[in-house]
């Protein structure tokens, strides 16, 4: 069982989690993830390790709830443990000095970003970060990216807050306005992702994506987060999960990832209304209401 320490919600349905797992802080690298449990009848889902504090012996995960696990994880506090906390694994990412590093965090995936972002700057490079959100609510850690990039160009899809555009559309001013730029790392949705590599690919700028397959044991062995990268099938628990995004097949990635779309959908459908369920019933513990 692992400690939750601290559980805070940053923005609405994004929750940033400080988990007791001295062993795991101790030996993670940037780019590295871990596959989290809620309980003995829970999924495994994987979660990229955004900080760790090797003193504290914690781990910082930040997870979006999007699908039952991820909101029945987001269901508990500080105090609260959860049952399963399997890492690092991975690949660390590929960390020297390029010269001009951009990080680039679509929503969520801002929180994957982070941790490369921190390393390429000790690394000695100068960096710049991306960080966009459908809205001002959904921009996260642009404080943490202020501390440790060079710059820091903040996108929103509305307008509500900074650039009023896409977090390509920032992208491609900077290449238009004939910056400098050695790599760029791309991190979020698949079609976000997708969209970057076509604007770097012109350019021929060295482009790197931390890929989101389905995922199950995170070895390897079961072969669900399969991906095809330079015309080869390649295992992205083990083998990535960054990879360099102009030879990335975007298209059946995406495929893929839609393939349980429906029994996802239908998960989350039985856990809410479980979970209503429980709290009409006046249930102070809701463990067995997602059995």
């Amino acid at each position: 069982m692992y400690k939750i320490i601290n559980a805070e919600f940053i923005a609405p349905n994004i929750k940033r989690f400080r988990i007791e797992a001295p062993k795991i802080a101790v030996k993670r690298k940037a780019g590295q993830f871990v596959i989290i449990r809620t309980d003995p009848n829970g999924e495994r889902v994987p979660l990229t390790i955004a900080d760790s504090n090797t003193e504290e012996g914690s781990i910082t995960i930040i997870v979006q709830g999007a699908g039952k696990t991820t909101q029945r994880l987001n269901e508990l506090g500080t105090g609260d443990y959860i049952m399963d906390v399997v890492g690092p694994l991975g690949k660390p990412s590929h960390i020297e000095k390029f010269g001009v590093a951009i990080s680039i965090g679509g929503g969520v995936g801002t929180a994957i970003a982070y941790p490369t972002a921190v390393a390429l700057k000790q690394a000695g490079n100068y960096t710049i970060s991306i960080i966009g959100g459908r809205s001002k609510d959904f921009v996260i850690l642009e404080d943490e990216m202020k501390k440790v990039c060079d710059e820091v160009f903040v996108t929103t899809d509305d307008g509500s807050y900074g650039y009023h555009g896409f977090v390509t559309d920032k992208l491609k001013e900077l290449i238009d306005a004939r910056r400098q730029i050695d790599l760029v790392l791309a991190i979020g949705p698949i079609p976000m992702m997708r969209a970057i590599a076509e604007v770097t690919r012109k350019q021929k700028i060295k482009t790197v994506v931390s890929l989101n397959p389905i995922m199950v044991d995170g070895t390897g062995m079961c072969g669900g987060c399969r991906a095809t990268v330079d015309n080869k099938t390649v295992f992205v628990c083990v083998d990535g999960p960054e990879f360099d995004a102009h030879k990335v097949d975007f298209e059946l990635l995406e495929r893929r990832n839609r393939t349980y779309r429906s029994d996802e959908e239908l998960a989350l459908k039985n856990h809410k209304c479980r979970t209503e369920e429980a709290i009409l019933n006046g249930v102070e513990d809701e463990s067995d209401t997602n059995k």
